[in-house]
């Protein structure tokens, strides 16, 4: 709403990008992650235009992208609620509100709880019913189940998957109340994105998180193969989930080359990922797959047939 941002892009892309500074506004925005909020406009945005027929109904369009940012930073809050005592273990989370006492711990469940029922509920009065069961369910699959599996088992990345590919899918119901094949194929496009992102993310980090008690990677992965092979993989499929719109009549016929341009240089990211293994190879698939996201979407939304 993403590591699974969505993490919805709910997830931990905000490793790249430097903290707010220290004041209200800025730990407000550490706690909601509000950098994250763009990719869930984003994504949200692209959701609704491809179901959409040639006239956006922007009225609609604002409040289902202002709904799912609602909800997408209840997640955000509630995460960081429940990892507080964790957040402390690592520097890149030690300075947030939380763990230095900013804002207290209660103070900030009262505001995750607070947006994690104005998010769907106003997505129930403005947009639709549908639109509102999703925001709730990614609430609930990022807390209830990836929060708590990030201590546990390295297949949380993809329960996070599943809560960060949420987003374009209630811009796609909010346009056209359906979960029709459109629907599917943006799901698709951003789980698989997720995986070499997250991965790349988990390889670079990986010390730290196994310092703060989190299992990201595989524990007999010590070499980095099979997380640069699972990266691979991922990467093959979201090329199969690209290539569907041009297939199916989803998208003009242009779109299929640029697509396929796009999935081969993240696929070649990736190959060097799994040939070096190091922190500098990981690094370039984690940019490359930020420049890719938004160059797909918008190649989806501008060739729209």
């Amino acid at each position: 709403m993403s590591r699974t941002t969505a993490d919805l892009a709910l997830t931990d892309v905000e490793l790249a990008i430097p903290e707010a500074q220290p004041g209200i506004v800025g730990d407000l925005m550490t706690l909601t992650k509000a950098r994250l909020s763009l990719l869930v406009v984003i994504t949200t945005f692209v959701g609704f235009c491809l179901a959409s027929g040639p006239h956006l109904h922007w009225g609609r369009l604002l409040n289902a992208v202002l709904g799912t940012s609602l909800a997408a930073a209840a997640a955000a809050v509630l995460n960081q609620v429940a990892e507080a005592h964790v957040d402390r273990l690592m520097e890149r989370t030690r300075h947030r509100p939380i763990p230095t006492g900013r804002i207290s711990r209660g103070r900030a469940r009262m505001l995750g709880i607070a947006l994690a029922i104005i998010g769907p509920l106003y997505l129930l009065v403005t947009v639709n019913a549908i639109s509102a069961a999703l925001a709730a369910s990614t609430i609930a699959i990022y807390i209830w189940l990836y929060t708590p599996l990030k201590r546990k088992t390295p297949l949380c990345t993809l329960v996070g998957a599943v809560a960060g590919a949420i987003p374009p899918v209630i811009g796609w119901v909010a346009a056209r109340p359906s979960l029709d094949t459109g629907a599917w194929v943006l799901f698709g496009v951003l789980f698989m994105w997720q995986m070499p992102h997250f991965l790349a993310i988990a390889w670079m980090y990986r010390d730290e998180y196994a310092q703060a008690g989190f299992v990201m990677l595989r524990r007999d992965d010590r070499t980095g193969m099979a997380t640069a092979l699972d990266s691979l993989l991922c990467t093959l499929a979201l090329a199969t989930f690209t290539v569907i719109p041009a297939v199916s009549g989803l998208n003009h016929s242009v779109y299929l080359s640029g697509a396929m341009s796009l999935d081969f240089a993240l696929f070649f990211l990736a190959i060097l990922f799994l040939l070096e293994r190091d922190r500098g190879s990981a690094r370039r698939l984690f940019f490359g797959s930020i420049l890719y996201l938004p160059l797909i979407l918008a190649l989806m939304v501008l060739t729209k047939a």
